[in-house]
């Protein structure tokens, strides 16, 4: 039997999306092991990793540290975990290559919208307040492969998410998260089965 794919989990939130990692491969549907967690900021995500067992690393960015100075800090960190695949999920900080290049196509990403739009913060508002100026039908989620430029490598998989007319943004954001759980899962189980 073949040793389940090391992840390193990078969140900076809540931790929900690690949440449903965890649960896939607790019950056997994502042949994987969370071997560590890291976060940026005090965050859930931390507490969540703790509470299954995973080793959970606090890595602030130091006041006047260069990024790519803190990117290879952390692709150290990192990479002592000895990681198959590094999941961003929820992670809010732009990767340069200095982290990047230590993990060649094994660095993927999580985003709330659709391929091309609404790249960078704050995508779930910005597509429910587009959708109500008539600029687009749907919001979405996409997995892709992490490049320097924000939300612009290879999509792994993506979904759109409908934005109902009566929708309000929390209605609206909590069926993006519910997409975003179950996509994640299905790209790490493609991503792995490429390997």
């Amino acid at each position: 039997m073949a040793e389940p794919a090391r992840l390193v989990v990078l969140a900076s939130g809540r931790g929900t999306n690690l949440q449903a990692l965890l649960d896939a491969c607790a019950a056997g549907g994502l042949p994987a092991l969370v071997v560590l967690v890291v976060s940026d900021q005090p965050s859930r995500a931390l507490e969540r990793a703790r509470g299954a067992g995973v080793p959970a690393l606090f890595f602030p960015r130091e006041k006047g540290l260069p990024r790519e100075a803190y990117d290879r800090r952390l692709a150290a960190f990192v990479a002592a975990a000895e990681p198959d695949l590094v999941v961003l999920a929820g992670w809010m900080r732009i990767l340069t290559p200095s982290f990047l290049d230590r993990f060649p196509g094994r660095v993927i990403n999580l985003h709330p919208a659709l391929p091309g739009a609404f790249p960078g913060l704050d995508a779930i508002r910005r597509s429910y307040e587009a959708f109500r100026r008539g600029e687009v039908k749907s919001g979405g989620v996409m997995v892709h492969h992490v490049v320097p430029e924000v939300d612009a490598g290879p999509v792994i998989v993506s979904e759109p998410v409908p934005v109902e007319p009566d929708d309000t943004l929390e209605r609206f954001e909590a069926r993006v998260h519910a997409v975003e759980h179950r996509l994640l899962v299905e790209a790490v189980r493609r991503v792995l089965g490429a390997c």
